[in-house]
Parts: C-alpha cells; sequence; structure tokens
C-alpha cells in the first residue's frame, strides 16, 4: 500500500502532524490541569466578581439589621447558590456571619486587608502549601464587607469548563489535522512529480529517445538531480554520435586502402599489369595500403587500450632533454628529404617522472606533422621553457596555418583538415592527435594547439615537473 515515495512521504507527514498535534494537546491538558492554573484562576475570580456585584445596596442594608441566627440562615442560602463559602465581616476583621462556620477561619491577615480596604479587593491564600483559596470581598456600607471563598479551579473541579475545553481542542485538533492532510498531500506531490517525471524521461532513453531533457523544478536537491540527468542524456548523446562517427570515419579509413589492395591485386591477377614496372608499382601501392592498414589497427588498438584502461604506463624518472634530442636526431634524416630543416633550442630541462615510450610517441608525432604542414625549405622549431612547476615544449611550423572553425576540433578522432589543402604531405587518418593528447593527459599534463591562418602552427605540450618526494606524475586512466 505505501510502496510508491509519494505515499510514503505522506504518511510520514501525516505522522508526524499527528504526533506534534497529540503533544501539543496533552501538554496544554498538563497545563491546564495544574495548580496553579491561571485560566481557570481567572474565570473563577471573574464567577466570584459576578455574584458578589448581585448584591444591590437594599440588599446589603438587609443582611446589616438581620439577627446572627438570621443572617447565618441567608449567608447559608447564598452559599448553595454561590458556590462559595460566605462570609460578612466588620469594621476590625471580626467575622460577623458565616456559611460554613466549622470549617477553618480565614487567616487573620486576609480578615485584616479586607477590612482596611474602601473598595472591592481579591486576593489567593493558602491554609496549607497545596490548598489554595480565592476570595472576593466587597464594601456593604456601615463598616461591613462581604467575602465570598472558593477553592482554586482545576478541570477536575470545573466540570462543565472541561467539556467546553476539550470540544474546542477536539475541533480545533481536527481542522487542523484536516489541513494537515492537504497539506501533506500537496508536499509529497510537490516532491514526487519531478521523480516522476525523471522516471518516465528515463524510461524513454531506455527505448532510444534520447532528446528528453528535464526542466528544473522542485526542490534544491531534486533539481541537482534533474541537472545531472540532463547532463547524462547530454553525453549520451554525444557518445552516440562519436560512435557513430567513429563506426562511419573506421569504415572509410579502411575502405580506402582495401579498394587500392584489391584493385592492383586484381591488376596483377587478370594480367593486366604485364610489365615488370607495373607489378612493381601494384605490389609498391599493396605494401603501402597494408602499412597504412596496419598503423591504423595499431593506432585504433592504442586508442582502446587507453580508453579501457589497459595501458600500463611506466612510472620512471625520464631526461626529457635527451628524449626530445633523439627524437629530432630520427626525424632530421626524413625532414630533409622533403626540404624540411628541424630546429631545437631546448634549455636545461628538468627530470619528469613517466613512460619515456610513450612521450617520445607524442614529441614524434608533433613533430613529423609540423613536417608534413610545412612546405619545400621551411623551419620546424623545437623550443622548451620551464615556468612554475611545469615544462612546455612548442613545436612550431611555417605552414599554412589552422582555421579557427577547425582548431577546436584537431584533437576529435579520425578529424582530418581539408583535404584540398595544399602543403600537406603523407596525411594519416586522424588518430595521432587524439592519441598524443589521451598520453599526455595521463602524464597529469595538457596538450593544447595555436595557429594562425598563413604564419603556421604551433603544439604545446605541458608537463608537471618531478618534486623530490615524488614517486609518479602519472595518473590512471579511467
Amino acid at each position: 500500500m505505501f510502496r510508491s515515495l509519494q505515499s510514503r512521504l505522506f504518511l510520514t507527514y501525516l505522522l508526524v502532524t499527528v504526533l506534534v498535534l497529540t503533544v501539543i494537546g496533552l501538554l496544554l491538558i498538563y497545563f491546564l490541569l495544574q495548580a496553579p492554573n491561571p485560566i481557570g484562576q481567572q474565570i473563577e475570580y471573574r464567577r466570584l466578581d459576578f455574584w458578589i456585584s448581585q448584591f444591590s445596596s437594599q440588599e446589603a442594608r438587609g443582611l446589616l439589621t438581620l439577627p446572627p441566627n438570621r443572617l447565618t440562615e441567608v449567608m447559608e442560602r447564598v452559599d448553595q447558590m454561590v458556590k462559595a463559602r460566605t462570609l460578612l465581616v466588620g469594621a476590625d476583621g471580626e467575622v460577623l456571619g458565616d456559611s460554613r462556620p466549622e470549617e477553618e477561619p480565614l487567616p487573620l491577615d486576609i480578615l485584616s486587608k479586607v477590612a482596611a480596604s474602601k473598595t472591592d479587593a481579591r486576593g489567593l491564600f493558602r491554609y496549607t502549601p497545596v490548598d489554595r483559596w480565592l476570595y472576593v470581598s466587597s464594601p456593604l456600607g456601615d463598616q461591613r464587607w462581604i467575602i465570598l471563598v472558593a477553592p482554586q479551579p482545576t478541570l477536575r473541579a470545573l466540570g462543565l469548563l472541561g467539556k467546553e475545553l476539550l470540544r474546542t481542542l477536539l475541533v480545533a485538533g481536527s481542522v487542523a489535522l484536516l489541513f494537515s492532510i492537504i497539506l501533506a498531500w500537496l508536499i509529497a506531490h510537490w516532491v514526487t512529480a519531478p521523480l516522476r517525471r525523471m522516471a518516465g524521461a528515463s524510461k524513454a532513453v531506455a527505448a532510444g529517445k534520447y532528446d528528453q531533457q528535464l526542466s528544473l523544478t522542485g526542490p534544491e536537491e531534486v533539481q541537482s538531480l534533474a541537472a545531472a540527468f540532463n547532463e547524462m542524456v547530454r553525453r549520451v548523446q554525444t557518445s552516440r554520435q562519436a560512435q557513430r562517427d567513429f563506426v562511419a570515419n573506421v569504415s572509410h579509413e579502411l575502405k580506402t586502402p582495401l579498394t587500392s589492395i584489391q584493385g592492383f591485386a586484381q591488376a596483377i591477377l587478370d594480367g593486366t599489369a604485364q610489365k615488370p614496372e607495373d607489378q612493381q608499382q601494384a605490389a609498391r601501392v599493396i605494401y603501402d595500403e597494408s602499412d597504412r592498414l596496419r598503423r591504423l589497427v595499431e593506432d585504433l588498438l592504442d586508442l582502446a587500450r587507453i580508453d579501457t584502461g589497459q595501458v600500463a604506463f611506466e612510472r620512471h624518472q625520464v631526461d626529457l632533454g635527451a628524449l626530445l634530442r633523439s627524437v629530432v636526431e630520427r626525424l632530421s634524416v626524413r625532414a630533409e628529404e622533403v626540404g624540411v630543416r628541424i630546429e631545437s633550442r631546448l634549455p636545461y630541462l628538468p627530470p619528469i617522472v613517466g613512460d619515456g615510450d610513450r612521450l617520445a610517441q607524442v614529441f614524434t608525432n608533433l613533430i613529423d606533422n609540423a613536417v608534413k604542414h610545412s612546405s619545400e625549405g621551411g623551419v620546424v622549431n623545437l623550443r622548451g621553457e620551464r615556468e612554475g612547476g611545469w615544462i612546455s615544449i612548442h613545436v612550431d611550423d611555417a605552414g599554412p596555418g589552422i582555421p579557427p572553425e577547425e582548431l577546436s576540433r584537431i584533437f576529435e578522432r579520425f578529424y582530418q583538415l581539408d583535404k584540398a589543402r595544399p602543403g600537406v604531405r603523407g596525411r594519416g587518418v586522424g588518430l595521432g592527435l587524439a592519441i598524443s593528447r589521451e598520453i599526455v593527459q595521463a602524464h597529469g599534463g595538457r596538450l593544447v594547439a595555436q595557429s594562425v591562418v598563413g604564419r603556421g602552427s604551433r603544439f604545446t605540450v605541458q608537463l608537471p615537473i618531478i618534486r623530490p618526494d615524488d614517486s609518479t606524475l602519472v595518473r590512471s586512466h579511467s
């Protein structure tokens, strides 16, 4: 019955409300039943004041002229009517008449106080610490005063008052409970409505409808959950789009070399390439395209291993200066073949902790790209600097540059610059920069690109410097 969150919230609010109303009611009753009770005391004072005010001056003169035995009889009738002990007091505090002479006499200080007053008076006295009595007095003339005395009331003593008060409490509690039920339902609905919408949106996403967006309404925590859901859906959409693009790009990159291999192999098989030079050309194309396929598969495997955290990066001290000089030396011969010169200006670079082979792969890819994008006679500059706790390695070329609208996408997998752009040799498959960025980030660093069209591009690798207490700066890829 109470399996849903809304019903449980409603029941919780309702139980809390009932508990609070019960506690308040019990505390109020306990307060009213205590002695002294200010509410009952004031009610009793008003009752005594009402009755004592009913004695007119003519009645007062009649009381003053009655003989003692007759006076006692009249005062007993007044006692029965008023339900209060009735006394007549003289000027010196002498009791002239008492409706209850058998009871303990009033304290002398009360009698003296009444006899000394010129107007109506009221007060409280006690015979014992727990025995409290209220009295009111009024002058009758001729130095006489009438006194009405009654015990201080509690709800036990005031049956009628108790019934009325309990009835009022029950009515007030019932009204409060009714409003609390309505309010509890509204609050439960307000809290759970966004969650129901979120559940519906989640089912829609599970069914393949990824255009779901939740409005940020409800409590702050629910809004935070809705924002996280929207971000999750956005990332799922991005991931699915990336997967579709990935499959399309891989299919395209595989199709091109496979078509060339199949075509030239067919030329050899059906005798189209009969001349030795034609066969040599066909074999060279088949070899080059198969090598391109091999490099593509290796890059894809590298990315897959990095994405799944299966790449075991080495953790040892790396002499970055020696590593860069080795890369430059290895690529200089290839650069000279296409008329490009590599200039290296590296200051002393402190050691870092990382995987030397993977870092060499990064710088090889960046310098090789710079050579490919440089025109004949161009220069590729390798610069290094230390700033704060970071080492920055800059690879600059004087190529055609990268347009701003493409600069933000060059690290995307399979993304290639416009193939119609001049000055680009040996175009790859668009995975080198993506792999390089993953490797740099795994070392706790950053790979950024800057470019000005017509003036060239700069790729900068920023890596943290080793500290004396470092065991490794390579962070695990998750």
